[in-house]
């Protein structure tokens, strides 16, 4: 027998593994390291746009989630509405005490609408008010928002007849105003107002976070506040919210009850999932466009291959290579280099997300199935794309290879 004749019976009888497709594969990849490795980023910039979209979309919803824990979703606003002819209407001054008989009600405060403008100084035009609002608050009003103090102290009843202010987080802000250290004063109404205390932001109650709040009873001296809630707050057990929920207006004004506006802060920030959820799907869909040309641009680098490589193909055809033998090749380079994408993608995306929910506060949440179905879907792809040039590559004559070479 010739050494050729060996040579093929060798071949033939030795089995090609994993291993050996695997390390058949990076050769052929590496000795075309620029085109493989910009083709391996276009899978990469796709999966990393949709792992990107998916652990921010994630991260934001643990955030509203671990907020609703934190504040509850048993709290409750009743609000003065307006009357059948549009007119607006008001609460009766005894309407916080009514619902505070209400037996599943934990805590119920309420604050009134001063009419004063707040500036930071009395150097500043009256009209620029920086959108900052006056209440009249009672001193339980922290505690029953679950609010917190980021400096200094609430209300109280050493503080509530005296001129005080707490500021809600915005207001504090537009007024420059970080800390209580130094005492820091502001201009309420033609009178100067020590700042005691600031508030962190609250969601549920954005429209705290933008007002100054004062005592009712140095409110009631110095601008006329006659004790008629705007709004009063209402936390209830979890259990019976529903029923609180159904008889707050006509508790709040038996009289009129149909010019009572009840409503569910918690509603709003479960809306706010709801729409991210939905932009979710529209990026997911651009990412998916981005992986579909990156599975195009392997599909283009597989046929080149194929073309190039036929005297290569030609050579193991006529040692005894089969075609499985040229498929497996093939379509292995593909799948290295979808996969290595996928990798690549998966690590961008979720150092995109790590960063953006860093940089928002937000705690951080990558989806398992992102990860898993990122690398998963590469591989895939790559398998897709690979199928045609390594069928294509196999069908090649070796006569007609090893002649064109």
């Amino acid at each position: 027998m010739t050494a050729a004749g060996a040579s093929v019976e060798r071949y033939e009888r030795r089995r090609v593994g994993l291993f050996d497709l695997a390390r058949i594969g990076a050769a052929g990849l590496s000795a075309r390291r620029l085109r493989s490795g910009l083709t391996a980023l276009g899978i990469a910039i796709g999966i990393a746009a949709m792992m990107a979209v998916l652990g921010i979309s994630e991260s934001s919803r643990a955030d509203l989630l671990a907020t609703l824990d934190r504040l509850g979703t048993n709290l409750l606003t009743v609000s003065a509405g307006h009357s059948v002819f549009g007119e607006s209407s008001a609460l009766p001054d005894v309407a916080t005490g009514m619902i505070g008989r209400i037996a599943p009600v934990e805590n119920v405060s309420g604050v009134e609408a001063v009419q004063a403008n707040v500036r930071r100084s009395d150097l500043i035009p009256a009209e620029e008010t920086g959108g900052i609002s006056v209440l009249a608050a009672d001193r339980s009003l922290v505690a029953t928002l679950r609010g917190r103090l980021i400096s200094g102290r609430g209300l109280d009843a050493a503080t509530e007849d005296y001129p005080t202010v707490v500021l809600g987080a915005v207001a504090a802000r537009r007024l420059g105003i970080e800390s209580v250290a130094d005492s820091p004063l502001v201009y309420i109404g033609g009178r100067w107002f020590s700042v005691i205390g600031i508030l962190d932001t609250l969601p549920l109650s954005p429209e705290i976070d933008r007002a100054a709040l004062i005592g009712l009873p140095i409110a009631r001296e110095l601008f006329g506040a006659t004790g008629s809630p705007t709004t009063i707050y209402v936390r209830a057990a979890d259990a019976a919210i529903d029923d609180v929920r159904a008889v707050l207006a006509a508790t709040a004004n038996p009289a009129k009850p149909e010019e009572v506006t009840v409503s569910r802060p918690s509603e709003v920030i479960a809306a706010r999932a709801a729409a991210a959820s939905s932009f979710t799907a529209l990026f997911l869909g651009l990412g998916a466009v981005a992986l579909f040309v990156g599975g195009l641009g392997i599909a283009n680098v597989m046929l080149m291959a194929a073309l190039e490589r036929r005297s290569e193909i030609g050579l193991r055809r006529a040692l005894g290579a089969t075609r499985g033998h040229i498929v497996g090749q093939f379509l292995t380079e593909a799948l290295l280099l979808a996969g290595a994408g996928g990798v690549l993608g998966v690590a961008l995306g979720s150092a995109v997300s790590i960063g953006y929910a860093n940089s928002q506060g937000w705690l951080v949440s990558l989806p398992i199935v992102g990860i898993v179905g990122g690398v998963g879907m590469a591989v895939i792809i790559g398998a897709v794309a690979g199928i045609y040039p390594a069928v294509r590559a196999a069908r090649t004559p070796p006569t007609d290879a090893l002649r064109t070479a």
